[in-house]
């Protein structure tokens, strides 16, 4: 999982695992390397201390590296007929290397460096999957003798953690962000390129994954530890927290008891033994329990965890194909979260907009286009995002995917303006349902779940209510004023500026 690595490889579960469930089974051989699962797993016998030593060579940062006065190790298992790496073996062949680009690495991962030269090459792939982010962060079983696997790194790390082919993946200089065709896009743009996440921040949280990955696998050896939600889903941005979801067998998991239970081993492990490289560890017992924590040693990062919320998986990388087929979507996104989110109408624990119905609100204005700019994913390529589809597969449906050709030639300014349009004055709330699902707005539903609800936004896969944490007219009464005030400022202005006066500080946060 280190940076720059996908870390294939087959968990080193005992055999009597592996023949209780077939929820992770070895993907069908004719599966060709560019889709195979990014959140690999190699599990050597490396104890926790060695991997954050590693992380501090990595980053240029060893001095940060906590003291710890005992550790646990883990005990040595086998790949099948393969040997499993020696701690020391592993540590031994990081020193050597570096991050692409990338020097000693803050503390404060909300550091934006506007004019850093080492942020990523601005593309759009022209195959859907993980561009300048590079590709992470699906664990699955893969066989370890993969010719692909072997193809590069250092002998001692041939069977741990190899280096990321990048060419697996598109030419990032093949297509670029759209031009801006107006000073309102070029702002749109240059916030875009301040704020959105860097790869060394994607390889910050992918490492955290990957170590916890292998300490709770002590407790639980058949779960797998996903990294989900923005920072994934190509709508991140360098402040945005890391959620995990913790995958313990393929059956649901119900919220209220047993995924308490297991969430309070978790919290257990990270308070005690985990102790000097977690911090406030902390149950929240809500509709959905997650622990929360900060990984202390190389980045910061908050980071919640959930058990078994499959659907933020599946959601994952539905967001991730349309974040890149079509080339002004995540630039149009962050913006307005950066918006929603200055004008405090983006916590869905303070009763406004969660940061997933915003982007919903997004793609489906997107849609609902005259000449749409967005499909229906889940209407053109139902094979792809099927519900039922095994979670080890979900991940290859952004690789068949093409870019999408819209014949809407709008600026990201223009469009900036019509989307606060279009929910000021156009969306009926009162008797409307937001749905990408459907790519348009659709009569209510009758059921509770949106019975006295002021936003109704459909989730794509349970058909759930993500905007239900808007339950009071007042706050939706201020949703409202914002959105229209925001229209006619744009229309009148077209000045970024005077609906975001964001100073260089305050991006940061």
């Amino acid at each position: 999982m280190f940076p720059n690595s996908s870390n294939l490889g087959r968990p080193p579960f005992p055999s009597k695992h592996q023949q209780q469930s077939n929820f992770f089974n070895v993907l069908p051989i004719n599966i060709p390397p560019t889709l195979l699962s990014h959140q690999q797993t190699v599990v050597p016998p490396l104890n926790f201390r060695a991997a954050v030593l590693s992380r501090a060579l990595l980053s240029g940062n060893l001095a940060a590296t906590p003291a710890v006065t005992s550790t646990a190790t883990l005990q040595p298992m086998t790949y099948g007929n393969v040997s499993p790496v020696s701690t020391s073996g592993a540590l031994t062949s990081f020193q050597g290397r570096k991050r692409h680009k990338e020097q000693s690495v803050s503390h404060n991962v909300k550091r934006q460096r506007i004019d850093s030269k080492n942020s990523d090459t601005t593309v759009v792939n022209q195959a859907v999957p993980l561009p300048e982010e590079r590709q992470h962060s699906f664990p699955g079983p893969v066989s370890i003798q993969s010719p692909s696997f072997l193809a590069r790194g250092s002998p001692a790390l041939a069977r741990c953690v190899p280096p990321l082919r990048d060419t697996l993946f598109p030419d990032p200089t093949e297509a670029r962000l759209p031009l801006a065709k107006d000073e309102l896009s070029q702002q749109v743009l240059d916030l875009f390129q301040a704020c959105r996440q860097q790869a060394s921040d994607l390889n910050s949280k992918e490492l955290c994954r990957t170590e916890l990955q292998r300490e709770i696998q002590l407790i639980f050896p058949q779960s797998r530890l996903y990294l989900v939600g923005s920072s994934l889903n190509g709508f991140g941005t360098r402040s945005s927290d890391g959620d995990l979801c913790l995958v313990v067998k393929e059956e649901p998991v119900n919220q209220k008891t047993e995924a308490r239970r297991i969430l309070s081993s978790v919290q257990k492990l990270f308070s005690t033994k985990l102790s000097s490289y977690i911090e406030r560890p902390q149950l929240i017992r809500a509709k959905v329990p997650i622990v929360k924590f900060r990984d202390k040693v190389s980045s910061y990062v908050e980071f919640d965890l959930n058990v078994n919320n499959v659907v933020g998986i599946r959601n994952t990388f539905l967001l991730r194909t349309y974040a890149f087929i079509e080339n002004r979507v995540r630039p149009l996104v962050l913006v307005i979260k950066k918006w929603a989110s200055f004008h405090e109408i983006n916590d869905a624990s303070r009763g406004t907009l969660s940061s997933y119905s915003l982007v919903l609100m997004v793609l489906h204005y997107l849609q609902t286009l005259p000449e749409p700019i967005l499909p229906s994913l889940q209407k053109n390529y139902p094979e792809c995002f099927d519900p039922t589809m095994q979670l080890h597969l979900v991940h290859q449906a952004p690789c068949t995917i093409p870019p999408y050709i819209s014949k809407n030639g709008s600026s990201l300014g223009d469009l900036l303006i019509g989307f606060f349009k279009y929910y000021a004055t156009e969306f009926d709330w009162s008797h409307q349902m937001i749905s990408v699902r459907e790519a348009k707005a659709i009569p209510r539903p009758d059921g509770i779940e949106w019975r006295n609800k002021f936003i109704c936004v459909e989730e794509p896969f349970d058909g759930t209510n993500t905007a239900r944490a808007v339950h009071e007219k007042q706050k939706f009464d201020m949703i409202r004023g914002e959105f229209a005030q925001a229209w006619r400022v744009l229309r009148d202005k077209k000045d970024l500026k005077c609906i975001l006066p964001l100073r260089a500080d305050e991006l940061k946060r």
